[in-house]
Protein backbone atom coordinates (compact mmCIF):
# COMPACT_ATOMS: atom_id res chain seq x y z
CA UNK A 1 0.00 0.00 0.00
CA UNK A 2 2.61 2.38 0.72
CA UNK A 3 5.09 1.65 -2.10
CA UNK A 4 1.76 1.89 -4.24
CA UNK A 5 1.28 5.64 -2.69
CA UNK A 6 4.83 6.52 -3.08
CA UNK A 7 4.92 5.29 -6.80
CA UNK A 8 1.67 7.55 -7.72
CA UNK A 9 4.09 10.48 -6.40
CA UNK A 10 5.88 9.60 -9.48
CA UNK A 11 3.52 8.58 -12.03
CA UNK A 12 5.88 9.75 -15.01
CA UNK A 13 9.20 8.48 -13.94
CA UNK A 14 10.51 4.90 -13.26
CA UNK A 15 10.63 4.08 -9.97
CA UNK A 16 13.29 2.01 -8.59
CA UNK A 17 12.05 -0.28 -6.10
CA UNK A 18 15.29 -0.18 -4.30
CA UNK A 19 15.07 3.83 -4.00
CA UNK A 20 11.71 3.64 -2.93
CA UNK A 21 12.12 1.40 -0.35
CA UNK A 22 15.25 3.31 1.26
CA UNK A 23 13.26 6.28 1.47
CA UNK A 24 10.16 4.21 3.47
CA UNK A 25 13.04 2.36 6.04
CA UNK A 26 14.96 6.17 5.94
CA UNK A 27 11.32 7.28 6.90
CA UNK A 28 10.48 5.24 9.52
CA UNK A 29 14.18 5.50 11.04
CA UNK A 30 13.86 8.60 11.28
CA UNK A 31 10.12 8.69 13.21
CA UNK A 32 11.71 6.38 15.52
CA UNK A 33 15.01 8.80 16.05
CA UNK A 34 12.64 11.67 16.83
CA UNK A 35 10.32 9.42 19.37
CA UNK A 36 14.02 8.59 20.81
CA UNK A 37 15.49 12.25 20.91
CA UNK A 38 12.60 13.28 22.75
CA UNK A 39 11.61 10.77 25.14
CA UNK A 40 15.50 11.21 25.64
CA UNK A 41 14.56 15.02 26.72
CA UNK A 42 11.91 14.08 28.36
CA UNK A 43 14.01 12.03 30.86
CA UNK A 44 16.92 14.33 30.99
CA UNK A 45 14.59 17.03 31.88
CA UNK A 46 13.12 14.31 35.03
CA UNK A 47 16.23 13.65 36.15
CA UNK A 48 17.39 17.24 36.12
CA UNK A 49 13.90 18.05 38.61
CA UNK A 50 14.63 15.02 40.71
CA UNK A 51 18.21 16.49 41.02
CA UNK A 52 16.54 20.04 41.73
CA UNK A 53 14.41 18.23 44.14
CA UNK A 54 16.70 17.19 46.42
CA UNK A 55 19.19 19.84 46.38
CA UNK A 56 15.78 21.14 47.88
CA UNK A 57 15.40 18.66 50.65
CA UNK A 58 18.71 19.44 51.67
CA UNK A 59 17.88 22.76 51.70
CA UNK A 60 15.11 22.25 54.27
CA UNK A 61 16.97 20.05 56.31
CA UNK A 62 20.11 22.37 56.70
CA UNK A 63 17.82 25.44 57.40
CA UNK A 64 15.90 23.19 60.32
CA UNK A 65 19.15 21.95 62.10
CA UNK A 66 20.74 25.47 61.53
CA UNK A 67 17.80 26.56 63.47
CA UNK A 68 17.86 23.33 66.50
CA UNK A 69 21.34 24.31 66.74
CA UNK A 70 21.05 27.91 67.82
CA UNK A 71 17.94 26.81 69.80
CA UNK A 72 18.69 23.98 71.22
CA UNK A 73 15.48 24.35 73.98
CA UNK A 74 12.79 24.77 71.62
CA UNK A 75 11.10 21.21 71.46
CA UNK A 76 8.80 19.83 68.49
CA UNK A 77 6.23 17.95 70.09
CA UNK A 78 4.67 21.34 72.28
CA UNK A 79 4.70 22.45 68.93
CA UNK A 80 3.38 20.12 66.54
CA UNK A 81 0.72 18.81 68.87
CA UNK A 82 -1.25 22.21 68.85
CA UNK A 83 -4.27 22.80 66.73
CA UNK A 84 -4.07 26.11 64.81
CA UNK A 85 -6.54 28.14 67.06
CA UNK A 86 -4.36 27.28 69.85
CA UNK A 87 -0.82 28.04 67.94
CA UNK A 88 -2.65 31.27 66.54
CA UNK A 89 -3.18 32.47 70.07
CA UNK A 90 0.09 31.53 71.24
CA UNK A 91 2.01 33.13 68.22
CA UNK A 92 -0.02 36.26 68.63
CA UNK A 93 0.68 36.58 72.18
CA UNK A 94 4.42 35.96 71.70
CA UNK A 95 4.24 32.75 73.69
CA UNK A 96 5.95 31.41 70.72
CA UNK A 97 7.96 32.80 67.87
CA UNK A 98 7.45 32.75 64.39
CA UNK A 99 10.55 31.14 63.78
CA UNK A 100 10.11 28.34 66.32
CA UNK A 101 6.75 27.31 64.80
CA UNK A 102 8.29 27.27 60.82
CA UNK A 103 11.50 25.42 61.16
CA UNK A 104 9.55 23.04 63.70
CA UNK A 105 7.34 22.45 60.65
CA UNK A 106 10.20 22.30 58.17
CA UNK A 107 11.64 19.52 59.83
CA UNK A 108 8.33 17.77 60.91
CA UNK A 109 7.30 17.98 56.88
CA UNK A 110 10.78 16.91 55.53
CA UNK A 111 10.30 13.70 57.69
CA UNK A 112 6.70 13.22 56.77
CA UNK A 113 7.75 13.34 52.88
CA UNK A 114 10.73 10.80 53.37
CA UNK A 115 8.36 8.47 54.57
CA UNK A 116 5.42 8.82 52.49
CA UNK A 117 6.57 11.10 49.40
CA UNK A 118 4.25 14.30 49.92
CA UNK A 119 6.25 16.95 49.49
CA UNK A 120 7.15 18.42 45.98
CA UNK A 121 8.94 21.62 46.22
CA UNK A 122 10.09 23.37 49.33
CA UNK A 123 9.45 27.35 49.18
CA UNK A 124 12.85 28.89 50.47
CA UNK A 125 11.43 32.23 50.19
CA UNK A 126 9.40 31.27 53.66
CA UNK A 127 12.53 32.58 55.27
CA UNK A 128 11.69 36.13 53.93
CA UNK A 129 8.23 35.82 54.24
CA UNK A 130 9.13 35.18 58.04
CA UNK A 131 11.22 38.41 58.29
CA UNK A 132 8.33 40.03 56.18
CA UNK A 133 5.60 38.82 58.61
CA UNK A 134 7.10 40.98 61.68
CA UNK A 135 7.04 44.05 59.88
CA UNK A 136 3.26 43.76 59.32
CA UNK A 137 -0.25 43.88 61.36
CA UNK A 138 -0.67 40.42 62.95
CA UNK A 139 -3.63 38.85 61.19
CA UNK A 140 -5.68 35.94 61.99
CA UNK A 141 -2.87 33.62 60.83
CA UNK A 142 0.14 35.39 62.06
CA UNK A 143 2.70 33.09 61.47
CA UNK A 144 1.01 29.87 60.45
CA UNK A 145 3.26 27.85 57.87
CA UNK A 146 0.88 26.55 55.47
CA UNK A 147 1.66 23.91 52.55
CA UNK A 148 0.02 24.85 49.03
CA UNK A 149 -1.25 21.70 46.62
CA UNK A 150 1.17 21.82 43.26
CA UNK A 151 -1.35 23.18 41.20
CA UNK A 152 -1.87 26.75 43.04
CA UNK A 153 0.92 29.37 42.28
CA UNK A 154 3.37 30.17 44.04
CA UNK A 155 5.84 33.27 42.38
CA UNK A 156 8.60 31.55 40.86
CA UNK A 157 7.15 28.27 40.80
CA UNK A 158 5.68 26.16 38.13
CA UNK A 159 2.38 24.73 38.06
CA UNK A 160 3.29 21.42 36.93
CA UNK A 161 0.35 19.21 37.42
CA UNK A 162 3.03 16.31 37.73
CA UNK A 163 3.72 17.41 33.19
CA UNK A 164 7.20 17.32 32.23
CA UNK A 165 6.48 20.05 29.69
CA UNK A 166 5.40 22.65 32.31
CA UNK A 167 8.88 22.78 34.27
CA UNK A 168 10.52 25.50 32.95
CA UNK A 169 7.35 28.07 32.74
CA UNK A 170 7.68 29.57 36.95
CA UNK A 171 4.83 31.51 37.65
CA UNK A 172 4.74 35.67 37.13
CA UNK A 173 3.29 36.13 40.70
CA UNK A 174 1.38 33.93 43.64
CA UNK A 175 -2.10 32.77 43.61
CA UNK A 176 -4.96 35.20 44.94
CA UNK A 177 -5.37 32.52 47.56
CA UNK A 178 -1.88 33.09 48.47
CA UNK A 179 -1.60 36.90 48.41
CA UNK A 180 -4.51 36.50 51.16
CA UNK A 181 -2.79 33.84 53.22
CA UNK A 182 0.80 36.34 53.91
CA UNK A 183 -1.91 39.42 53.83
CA UNK A 184 -3.19 37.43 57.20
CA UNK A 185 0.23 36.49 58.48
CA UNK A 186 0.89 33.34 57.41
CA UNK A 187 3.74 31.54 55.71
CA UNK A 188 3.55 29.44 52.89
CA UNK A 189 6.78 27.43 53.48
CA UNK A 190 6.10 23.50 50.73
CA UNK A 191 4.20 23.15 47.87
CA UNK A 192 2.43 19.41 47.63
CA UNK A 193 1.88 16.31 45.34
CA UNK A 194 -0.71 15.53 43.22
CA UNK A 195 -2.15 13.22 40.40
CA UNK A 196 -0.82 13.76 37.29
CA UNK A 197 -3.59 15.95 35.07
CA UNK A 198 -5.23 16.86 38.33
CA UNK A 199 -8.64 14.57 37.15
CA UNK A 200 -7.70 11.57 39.04
CA UNK A 201 -8.41 10.59 42.65
CA UNK A 202 -5.29 8.94 43.00
CA UNK A 203 -1.55 10.93 43.77
CA UNK A 204 1.29 9.85 41.64
CA UNK A 205 2.93 11.09 38.42
CA UNK A 206 6.17 10.91 36.55
CA UNK A 207 7.38 13.62 38.17
CA UNK A 208 7.63 13.80 41.71
CA UNK A 209 6.48 9.79 42.22
CA UNK A 210 3.15 8.03 44.08
CA UNK A 211 2.54 9.58 47.54
CA UNK A 212 1.56 7.29 49.92
CA UNK A 213 -1.18 7.46 52.98
CA UNK A 214 0.52 8.37 56.21
CA UNK A 215 -1.61 5.47 58.25
CA UNK A 216 -0.65 2.23 55.72
CA UNK A 217 1.80 2.72 53.16
CA UNK A 218 -0.29 -0.08 51.08
CA UNK A 219 -2.93 2.49 50.81
CA UNK A 220 -3.14 5.62 48.28
CA UNK A 221 -3.42 8.99 49.78
CA UNK A 222 -6.37 9.95 47.37
CA UNK A 223 -6.35 12.31 45.09
CA UNK A 224 -5.64 14.93 43.67
CA UNK A 225 -4.80 17.09 46.65
CA UNK A 226 -3.52 13.87 47.99
CA UNK A 227 -0.02 15.40 48.79
CA UNK A 228 -1.66 17.80 50.98
CA UNK A 229 -3.86 15.61 52.85
CA UNK A 230 -1.19 13.54 53.59
CA UNK A 231 0.99 15.86 54.93
CA UNK A 232 -1.76 17.27 57.15
CA UNK A 233 -3.06 13.95 58.20
CA UNK A 234 1.27 12.90 58.96
CA UNK A 235 1.42 15.78 61.10
CA UNK A 236 3.98 18.09 58.47
CA UNK A 237 1.49 20.77 58.07
CA UNK A 238 -1.60 22.69 60.50
CA UNK A 239 -3.17 24.06 57.39
CA UNK A 240 -3.50 23.29 53.94
CA UNK A 241 -4.76 24.50 50.85
CA UNK A 242 -5.94 22.33 47.87
CA UNK A 243 -8.26 22.36 45.16
CA UNK A 244 -11.80 19.99 44.38
CA UNK A 245 -13.18 19.44 40.86
CA UNK A 246 -14.45 16.02 41.71
CA UNK A 247 -13.68 15.18 44.80
CA UNK A 248 -9.79 16.47 45.32
CA UNK A 249 -10.38 17.66 48.79
CA UNK A 250 -13.09 15.63 49.62
CA UNK A 251 -11.41 12.04 49.04
CA UNK A 252 -8.04 12.23 50.29
CA UNK A 253 -9.06 13.82 53.87
CA UNK A 254 -11.39 10.93 53.50
CA UNK A 255 -8.57 8.48 53.41
CA UNK A 256 -6.04 10.38 55.25
CA UNK A 257 -8.26 10.87 58.45
CA UNK A 258 -8.69 14.55 57.92
CA UNK A 259 -11.05 17.43 57.53
CA UNK A 260 -11.58 19.06 54.14
CA UNK A 261 -14.06 21.50 52.98
CA UNK A 262 -15.13 22.31 49.24
CA UNK A 263 -16.80 25.51 49.23
CA UNK A 264 -19.12 26.60 46.83
CA UNK A 265 -17.72 27.57 43.21
CA UNK A 266 -16.18 31.33 43.13
CA UNK A 267 -16.65 31.76 47.22
CA UNK A 268 -13.05 31.87 47.19
CA UNK A 269 -10.98 32.56 44.55
CA UNK A 270 -9.19 30.48 41.64
CA UNK A 271 -7.12 33.22 39.60
CA UNK A 272 -3.59 31.88 39.72
CA UNK A 273 -4.82 27.78 40.18
CA UNK A 274 -4.20 25.35 37.01
CA UNK A 275 -6.38 23.23 35.79
CA UNK A 276 -6.21 20.65 33.15
CA UNK A 277 -9.31 21.47 31.41
CA UNK A 278 -9.25 25.12 31.25
CA UNK A 279 -12.40 26.71 30.14
CA UNK A 280 -14.52 23.73 31.37
CA UNK A 281 -17.27 24.78 33.75
CA UNK A 282 -19.89 22.17 33.30
CA UNK A 283 -18.01 21.18 36.78
CA UNK A 284 -16.27 24.13 38.80
CA UNK A 285 -13.27 23.72 40.10
CA UNK A 286 -12.80 25.20 43.64
CA UNK A 287 -10.10 25.88 46.39
CA UNK A 288 -10.58 25.01 49.70
CA UNK A 289 -8.48 24.41 53.23
CA UNK A 290 -7.98 20.79 54.72
CA UNK A 291 -6.86 20.01 58.06
CA UNK A 292 -6.49 18.05 61.33
CA UNK A 293 -10.06 19.53 63.22
CA UNK A 294 -12.71 21.98 62.23
CA UNK A 295 -12.13 24.58 64.05
CA UNK A 296 -8.76 24.78 61.94
CA UNK A 297 -10.65 24.80 59.11
CA UNK A 298 -13.17 27.56 60.49
CA UNK A 299 -10.34 29.70 61.35
CA UNK A 300 -8.64 29.26 57.72
CA UNK A 301 -12.45 30.73 56.10
CA UNK A 302 -12.84 33.61 58.28
CA UNK A 303 -9.18 34.33 57.53
CA UNK A 304 -9.61 33.80 53.62
CA UNK A 305 -13.07 35.89 53.51
CA UNK A 306 -11.31 38.81 54.30
CA UNK A 307 -11.37 42.28 52.48
CA UNK A 308 -7.88 41.70 50.50
CA UNK A 309 -9.87 38.50 48.58
CA UNK A 310 -12.66 40.65 47.55
CA UNK A 311 -10.08 43.15 46.48
CA UNK A 312 -7.82 41.17 44.77
CA UNK A 313 -10.69 39.45 42.78
CA UNK A 314 -13.48 41.03 42.18
CA UNK A 315 -15.59 37.95 40.53
CA UNK A 316 -15.76 36.69 44.34
CA UNK A 317 -19.07 37.74 45.96
CA UNK A 318 -17.62 40.40 48.74
CA UNK A 319 -19.53 37.88 51.39
CA UNK A 320 -17.42 37.83 54.73
CA UNK A 321 -17.63 34.75 57.07
CA UNK A 322 -20.93 34.73 58.87
CA UNK A 323 -20.58 34.12 62.47
CA UNK A 324 -24.29 34.39 63.70
CA UNK A 325 -24.82 31.73 61.07
CA UNK A 326 -22.03 29.65 62.04
CA UNK A 327 -22.60 29.86 66.08
CA UNK A 328 -26.64 29.25 65.90
CA UNK A 329 -27.34 26.26 67.69
CA UNK A 330 -30.76 25.41 66.95
CA UNK A 331 -31.78 22.32 65.84
CA UNK A 332 -31.58 21.17 62.48
CA UNK A 333 -33.52 19.35 60.20
CA UNK A 334 -30.89 17.03 58.55
CA UNK A 335 -31.59 14.67 55.17
CA UNK A 336 -29.59 11.35 54.90
CA UNK A 337 -28.82 8.80 52.94
CA UNK A 338 -26.67 5.67 52.75
CA UNK A 339 -26.42 4.91 49.49
CA UNK A 340 -26.92 6.27 45.92
CA UNK A 341 -27.63 3.81 44.08
CA UNK A 342 -25.05 3.51 41.55
CA UNK A 343 -21.68 2.85 43.86
CA UNK A 344 -22.48 0.35 47.31
CA UNK A 345 -20.36 2.32 50.00
CA UNK A 346 -18.47 -0.24 51.78
CA UNK A 347 -19.80 -1.42 54.97
CA UNK A 348 -17.55 0.55 57.25
CA UNK A 349 -18.34 3.66 54.91
CA UNK A 350 -22.17 2.63 55.45
CA UNK A 351 -21.80 2.16 59.35
CA UNK A 352 -19.83 5.69 59.76
CA UNK A 353 -23.46 6.98 57.97
CA UNK A 354 -25.39 5.10 60.55
CA UNK A 355 -23.66 6.03 63.30
CA UNK A 356 -23.68 9.69 62.69
CA UNK A 357 -26.95 10.03 61.96
CA UNK A 358 -27.99 8.18 65.64
CA UNK A 359 -25.80 10.67 67.09
CA UNK A 360 -27.58 13.51 65.52
CA UNK A 361 -30.95 12.32 66.48
CA UNK A 362 -30.06 11.62 69.92
CA UNK A 363 -28.58 15.00 70.30
CA UNK A 364 -32.07 17.01 69.56
CA UNK A 365 -31.79 17.14 65.28
CA UNK A 366 -34.31 15.97 63.29
CA UNK A 367 -33.11 13.28 60.73
CA UNK A 368 -35.17 12.27 57.52
CA UNK A 369 -34.11 9.80 54.50
CA UNK A 370 -33.47 12.06 51.60
CA UNK A 371 -33.04 10.38 47.92
CA UNK A 372 -30.71 12.19 45.09
CA UNK A 373 -33.30 12.40 42.18
CA UNK A 374 -31.85 10.21 38.84
CA UNK A 375 -28.57 9.43 39.83
CA UNK A 376 -27.60 7.46 36.49
CA UNK A 377 -28.88 10.72 34.45
CA UNK A 378 -26.48 12.85 37.18
CA UNK A 379 -23.45 10.55 37.03
CA UNK A 380 -23.41 9.73 32.76
CA UNK A 381 -25.15 13.22 31.31
CA UNK A 382 -23.77 15.96 33.59
CA UNK A 383 -21.14 14.68 35.32
CA UNK A 384 -19.00 12.70 32.71
CA UNK A 385 -20.31 13.87 29.63
CA UNK A 386 -19.82 17.98 31.28
CA UNK A 387 -16.16 17.20 31.89
CA UNK A 388 -15.40 15.16 28.96
CA UNK A 389 -17.57 17.62 26.55
CA UNK A 390 -14.93 17.59 24.05
CA UNK A 391 -14.72 13.81 24.02
CA UNK A 392 -11.54 14.29 26.19
CA UNK A 393 -9.76 16.04 23.63
CA UNK A 394 -8.38 18.63 25.70
CA UNK A 395 -7.41 16.55 28.75
CA UNK A 396 -5.58 14.00 26.42
CA UNK A 397 -3.89 16.23 24.54
CA UNK A 398 -2.16 17.41 27.97
CA UNK A 399 -0.22 14.11 27.95
CA UNK A 400 0.87 14.48 24.58
CA UNK A 401 4.81 14.06 24.37
CA UNK A 402 4.57 12.91 28.32
CA UNK A 403 5.15 9.37 30.25
CA UNK A 404 2.08 8.52 31.90
CA UNK A 405 2.09 7.61 35.35
CA UNK A 406 0.67 4.17 36.19
CA UNK A 407 -2.14 5.74 37.96
CA UNK A 408 -3.47 7.41 34.94
CA UNK A 409 -3.35 4.80 32.49
CA UNK A 410 -6.16 2.98 32.61
CA UNK A 411 -8.39 6.10 32.56
CA UNK A 412 -6.31 7.81 29.65
CA UNK A 413 -7.04 4.30 27.30
CA UNK A 414 -10.29 4.77 28.44
CA UNK A 415 -10.19 8.89 27.16
CA UNK A 416 -8.03 7.67 23.89
CA UNK A 417 -10.45 5.30 22.79
CA UNK A 418 -11.99 6.15 19.47
CA UNK A 419 -15.38 7.24 19.34
CA UNK A 420 -16.04 4.27 17.30
CA UNK A 421 -14.74 1.98 19.13
CA UNK A 422 -16.08 3.72 22.26
CA UNK A 423 -19.86 3.09 20.75
CA UNK A 424 -19.27 -0.55 19.59
CA UNK A 425 -17.73 -1.65 23.05
CA UNK A 426 -20.72 0.29 24.44
CA UNK A 427 -23.43 -1.15 22.65
CA UNK A 428 -21.59 -4.72 23.16
CA UNK A 429 -21.40 -4.07 26.99
CA UNK A 430 -24.93 -3.32 27.29
CA UNK A 431 -26.93 -6.19 28.10
CA UNK A 432 -24.43 -7.48 30.76
CA UNK A 433 -22.60 -3.94 31.61
CA UNK A 434 -24.67 -1.18 31.21
CA UNK A 435 -23.20 0.90 33.65
CA UNK A 436 -19.82 0.71 31.86
CA UNK A 437 -21.88 1.28 28.91
CA UNK A 438 -23.31 4.24 29.50
CA UNK A 439 -20.03 5.37 30.41
CA UNK A 440 -18.22 4.69 27.19
CA UNK A 441 -20.87 6.62 25.47
CA UNK A 442 -20.16 9.73 28.07
CA UNK A 443 -17.15 9.69 27.11
CA UNK A 444 -17.40 10.34 23.34
CA UNK A 445 -18.85 14.20 24.88
CA UNK A 446 -21.61 16.19 23.41
CA UNK A 447 -20.76 16.21 19.52
CA UNK A 448 -21.50 20.05 19.18
CA UNK A 449 -21.84 23.44 20.65
CA UNK A 450 -25.98 22.91 20.48
CA UNK A 451 -25.83 20.14 22.37
CA UNK A 452 -23.37 21.45 25.10
CA UNK A 453 -26.23 24.67 25.40
CA UNK A 454 -28.40 21.41 26.09
CA UNK A 455 -26.58 20.02 28.51
CA UNK A 456 -26.08 23.60 30.50
CA UNK A 457 -29.70 23.30 30.00
CA UNK A 458 -30.44 19.99 31.27
CA UNK A 459 -27.87 21.29 34.60
CA UNK A 460 -29.87 23.81 35.30
CA UNK A 461 -33.28 21.84 35.84
CA UNK A 462 -31.49 18.77 37.46
CA UNK A 463 -30.30 21.34 40.09
CA UNK A 464 -33.66 23.16 40.59
CA UNK A 465 -35.18 19.41 40.56
CA UNK A 466 -32.51 18.56 42.95
CA UNK A 467 -33.05 21.92 44.95
CA UNK A 468 -37.41 21.31 44.95
CA UNK A 469 -37.37 18.14 46.73
CA UNK A 470 -34.51 19.59 49.37
CA UNK A 471 -37.49 22.61 50.03
CA UNK A 472 -40.04 19.79 50.33
CA UNK A 473 -38.30 17.97 53.22
CA UNK A 474 -37.67 21.61 54.61
CA UNK A 475 -33.85 20.44 55.01
CA UNK A 476 -31.13 22.71 56.50
CA UNK A 477 -28.23 20.31 54.87
CA UNK A 478 -27.66 16.41 54.62
CA UNK A 479 -25.60 14.01 55.62
CA UNK A 480 -24.61 11.36 52.99
CA UNK A 481 -21.15 9.09 52.50
CA UNK A 482 -18.35 9.59 51.00
CA UNK A 483 -15.62 7.59 49.60
CA UNK A 484 -13.29 5.14 51.61
CA UNK A 485 -12.04 3.46 53.15
CA UNK A 486 -8.15 4.15 51.66
CA UNK A 487 -8.12 2.34 48.70
CA UNK A 488 -4.75 -0.05 48.39
CA UNK A 489 -2.75 0.99 45.61
CA UNK A 490 -2.61 0.12 41.94
CA UNK A 491 -6.78 1.18 42.44
CA UNK A 492 -7.71 4.48 43.30
CA UNK A 493 -6.60 5.45 39.22
CA UNK A 494 -8.95 2.73 37.89
CA UNK A 495 -12.11 3.90 40.09
CA UNK A 496 -12.36 8.10 39.11
CA UNK A 497 -15.71 6.75 38.13
CA UNK A 498 -16.15 5.59 42.27
CA UNK A 499 -16.79 9.22 42.92
CA UNK A 500 -20.48 9.90 42.52
CA UNK A 501 -21.02 10.70 46.37
CA UNK A 502 -18.65 13.19 46.32
CA UNK A 503 -18.48 14.84 42.17
CA UNK A 504 -22.77 15.50 42.56
CA UNK A 505 -21.74 18.25 44.41
CA UNK A 506 -19.46 19.50 42.19
CA UNK A 507 -22.22 19.27 39.35
CA UNK A 508 -24.76 20.90 41.53
CA UNK A 509 -22.19 23.65 43.07
CA UNK A 510 -23.31 22.95 46.61
CA UNK A 511 -20.76 23.54 49.47
CA UNK A 512 -19.60 20.17 50.75
CA UNK A 513 -17.41 19.22 53.21
CA UNK A 514 -15.64 15.77 54.99
CA UNK A 515 -15.27 14.95 58.74
CA UNK A 516 -13.52 11.31 59.83
CA UNK A 517 -16.28 9.85 62.68
CA UNK A 518 -14.78 5.90 62.87
CA UNK A 519 -12.15 3.43 61.68
CA UNK A 520 -12.65 0.15 59.98
CA UNK A 521 -13.76 -3.21 61.85
CA UNK A 522 -13.10 -6.81 62.27
CA UNK A 523 -16.66 -6.91 61.55
CA UNK A 524 -16.33 -4.25 58.68
CA UNK A 525 -13.68 -6.50 56.68
CA UNK A 526 -15.79 -9.37 57.47
CA UNK A 527 -19.01 -8.05 55.99
CA UNK A 528 -17.10 -6.98 53.33
CA UNK A 529 -16.73 -10.25 52.06
CA UNK A 530 -20.32 -10.20 51.04
CA UNK A 531 -20.21 -7.38 49.48
CA UNK A 532 -21.42 -7.24 45.68
CA UNK A 533 -22.23 -4.08 44.32
CA UNK A 534 -25.23 -2.94 42.53
CA UNK A 535 -24.24 -3.93 39.37
CA UNK A 536 -21.93 -7.12 39.88
CA UNK A 537 -20.02 -5.90 37.31
CA UNK A 538 -15.98 -5.26 36.60
CA UNK A 539 -16.43 -2.16 38.97
CA UNK A 540 -17.96 -3.69 41.69
CA UNK A 541 -15.45 -6.13 42.24
CA UNK A 542 -12.62 -3.64 41.28
CA UNK A 543 -14.37 -1.63 44.17
CA UNK A 544 -14.45 -4.71 46.63
CA UNK A 545 -10.82 -5.75 46.30
CA UNK A 546 -9.86 -1.67 46.33
CA UNK A 547 -10.45 -1.44 50.46
CA UNK A 548 -9.92 -4.95 51.32
CA UNK A 549 -7.30 -5.04 54.69
CA UNK A 550 -8.65 -1.62 55.91
CA UNK A 551 -8.82 -2.13 59.65
CA UNK A 552 -8.25 0.18 61.77
CA UNK A 553 -8.40 3.13 59.18
CA UNK A 554 -10.36 6.23 58.97
CA UNK A 555 -13.71 6.67 57.99
CA UNK A 556 -15.16 9.95 57.14
CA UNK A 557 -19.05 11.36 56.30
CA UNK A 558 -19.63 13.89 54.05
CA UNK A 559 -21.95 17.02 55.26
CA UNK A 560 -23.72 19.39 52.46
CA UNK A 561 -25.54 22.38 52.62
CA UNK A 562 -27.04 24.72 49.63
CA UNK A 563 -25.46 27.21 47.84
CA UNK A 564 -23.38 29.97 49.83
CA UNK A 565 -24.40 28.32 52.93
CA UNK A 566 -20.62 27.64 53.48
CA UNK A 567 -21.05 28.41 57.55
CA UNK A 568 -24.08 26.24 57.88
CA UNK A 569 -22.32 23.76 55.94
CA UNK A 570 -19.24 24.17 58.86
CA UNK A 571 -21.40 24.29 61.22
CA UNK A 572 -22.93 21.15 61.21
CA UNK A 573 -19.56 19.62 60.09
CA UNK A 574 -18.05 21.12 63.88
CA UNK A 575 -21.52 19.00 64.99
CA UNK A 576 -20.78 15.93 63.69
CA UNK A 577 -17.04 15.99 65.15
CA UNK A 578 -18.13 16.83 69.05
CA UNK A 579 -20.51 14.09 68.57
CA UNK A 580 -18.18 11.54 67.03
CA UNK A 581 -15.86 12.98 69.50
CA UNK A 582 -17.81 12.33 72.83
CA UNK A 583 -18.56 9.03 71.59
CA UNK A 584 -15.30 8.13 71.45
CA UNK A 585 -14.65 9.60 74.72
CA UNK A 586 -17.11 7.47 76.21
CA UNK A 587 -16.15 4.15 74.63
CA UNK A 588 -12.34 4.87 76.52
CA UNK A 589 -14.32 5.46 79.99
Amino acid sequence: MALEKVKGLFSEVEVDRRFVSAVLCGSATAILVSRWVSQRQIQKKLEEAKRRRELNFQRMEKAARQFKQQNPGVKAAPILSLPLVELTAKLRDGTLSPESVLYIYIEKALEVTQQINCVTDFLPECEEQLREVKKQEKGLLYGVPVSIKENIACKGHPNTMGFVKYLDRPEPEDSVIVKVLKKQGAIPFVRTNTSQGILNIDCGNTLFGQTLNPFNQKKSSGGSSGGEAALVGGGGSVIGIGTDVAASIRVPCGFCGICGFKPTGYRLSVKGTTSPVEGMNSVINVTGPLARDMDSLVLCMKALLCDELFHLDPAVPPLPFNDEIYSNSKPLRIGYYEGDGYFQPSPSMRRAVQETRKLLQEAGHTLIPFTPPRINFLVDELFTKGISADGCATLVEKFDGEFVDATWTNQLRCCKMPDLLKRLLALILMPVFPRISRHLNALIGVGSVKNLWKNNVDQMVYRDEFIAEWRKLKLDVVLCPALGPAFNLGYAGKLFVATTYTHLYNVLNFPAGVVPVTTVSEADEEELRHYKGHYGDPWDKRMKEAVQDSVGLPVAVQCVALPWQEELCLRFMKEVETLSHERRGRRKI
